[in-house]
C-alpha cells in the first residue's frame, strides 16, 4: 500500500440496493454549491440513473456542468473512463477535485475499488477515500435475507447511511442497526431521510485507507448467539497488546489470501510489530492485501494490534486460533 500523496485525486464509491437512494444522494451531490468540480461515473446496466436533466445522452463521455461537476455516463470499461479522464487532465482540457462513482444497486463494490490497486497508472493517480452504502431502511431486511449483493455492500461499507428512516419505527430501526452492526462494527452510520445528510460526512474523510485507529464496539467481541436470522456475511474483530511477529503475520496473510480470498470481502487493521517503532497499517479486498508502516507509536499510546475481518461464513475460532499464532516469542 502506498502511502497517500496530496496530489492524489480522492475517489468515493457509491453503492447500495435498487432503490435506496443513491440517485437522490448523487443529485444532492452534483447540485449542492461545494465549489468543487466532480467527475461522476454512473454504472447503469440497464437501472435508471441519475436524472435525464443531468446526464445528456450525448457522444461525448465527459460533460461539464454548470455548477463545476462533470458527469460521465459509463459505456465502457471503468478504467478506460478513469483513463480517458487522466488523459484529459494531463492536456488540460479539463481539471477535477474527486471523481464519484455510482455503482448499479446490484453490484458488489468490490471489483470498483480493486480497480485502483490493480492499474498501475489509476492507482498513482487516484487514491479511494470512502465506499458509502445508502440503505433502504424500510426494504433493507427483505434484501438481505434474499440477496448476497445488499449483504457485500454493507460488508464493504466505510459509512452506511440509513435512508427513509422516517418510514420505519424505532424498534424496527434499533433491530436494523443491530443487524447493521453485527455485520460491520467498524462503519459509521447516519440516519437520514430523503438522502439530506452533510456532504462533508461523507467525502474528504479518508476511511477507506485505515489511517485512524479502528474504533471497534467493544461489545462485538463478544459471542452473538442470539440473532433470529441467517447472515451469510458476518465480521470478527481481535485485539492484542502483545507485539506480534512480522514474518508470522507475512506467512498468516499469504495463507489466508490463498485458502479464504474468495469469502474475505474486507480486512483491514493496525499491527502492533514487535521490534518497530511505527503502527503497520494493513487492508484487504478479497485476494488483494496489501500493507504499509504508518505514524510512529506515541509516547503515552496503547501499543495494540486491532484486526477486523468482513466476509462470509468466518470460523471465528480458527481466525483466532491463527491469530494468536502470530504473537512475538
Amino acid at each position: 500500500m502506498t502511502l497517500i500523496k496530496p496530489n492524489k485525486i480522492p475517489v468515493t464509491i457509491l453503492t447500495g440496493y435498487l432503490g435506496a437512494g443513491k440517485t437522490t444522494l448523487l443529485n444532492r451531490i452534483l447540485t449542492e454549491k461545494h465549489h468543487q468540480k466532480i467527475a461522476v461515473i454512473v454504472n447503469e446496466y440497464g437501472e435508471v440513473g441519475i436524472d435525464n436533466q443531468l446526464v445528456v445522452d450525448a457522444d461525448e463521455e465527459i460533460l461539464e456542468m454548470n455548477n463545476g461537476c462533470i458527469c460521465c455516463t459509463v459505456r465502457g470499461d471503468l478504467i478506460r473512463i478513469l483513463r480517458t479522464l487522466v488523459f484529459s487532465m494531463n492536456q488540460g482540457k479539463v481539471k477535477f477535485d474527486r471523481v464519484l462513482i455510482e455503482t448499479t444497486g446490484l453490484a458488489d463494490p468490490a471489483p470498483v475499488a480493486q480497480t485502483f490497486f490493480m492499474d498501475e497508472l489509476l492507482s498513482e493517480k487516484f487514491n479511494v477515500d470512502s465506499i458509502i452504502t445508502v440503505v433502504d431502511s424500510k426494504h433493507i431486511t427483505r434484501h438481505l435475507d434474499g440477496h448476497d449483493e445488499a449483504q457485500e455492500q454493507i460488508a464493504f461499507a466505510d459509512v452506511i447511511i440509513l435512508n427513509k428512516t422516517d418510514l420505519v419505527s424505532e424498534n424496527g430501526l434499533n433491530s436494523l442497526e443491530k443487524r447493521i452492526t453485527n455485520m460491520n462494527p467498524a462503519a459509521k452510520r447516519i440516519h437520514a431521510q430523503n438522502c439530506n445528510i452533510n456532504l462533508r460526512d461523507i467525502l474528504g474523510i479518508n476511511t477507506f485507507d485505515v489511517n485512524r485507529k479502528l474504533e471497534i464496539d467493544p461489545h462485538f467481541l463478544e459471542d452473538h448467539h442470539h440473532h433470529d436470522h441467517d447472515d451469510k456475511v458476518s465480521s470478527i474483530a481481535f485485539r492484542e497488546e502483545k507485539p506480534l511477529d512480522l514474518e508470522k503475520v507475512d506467512h498468516w496473510m499469504d495463507y489466508l489470501v490463498r485458502e479464504k480470498g474468495e469469502d474475505l470481502l474486507r480486512y483491514k487493521g493496525i499491527l502492533h510489530i514487535k521490534g518497530m517503532e511505527h503502527r503497520i497499517v494493513f487492508q484487504g479486498l478479497h485476494m488483494l492485501f496489501s500493507g504499509n508502516p504508518d505514524r510512529k507509536w506515541k509516547e503515552n499510546e496503547t501499543r495494540l494490534s486491532e484486526l477486523v475481518f468482513i466476509g462470509k461464513d468466518l470460523n471465528k475460532e480458527e481466525l483466532e486460533q491463527q491469530f494468536k499464532n502470530c504473537i512475538a516469542n
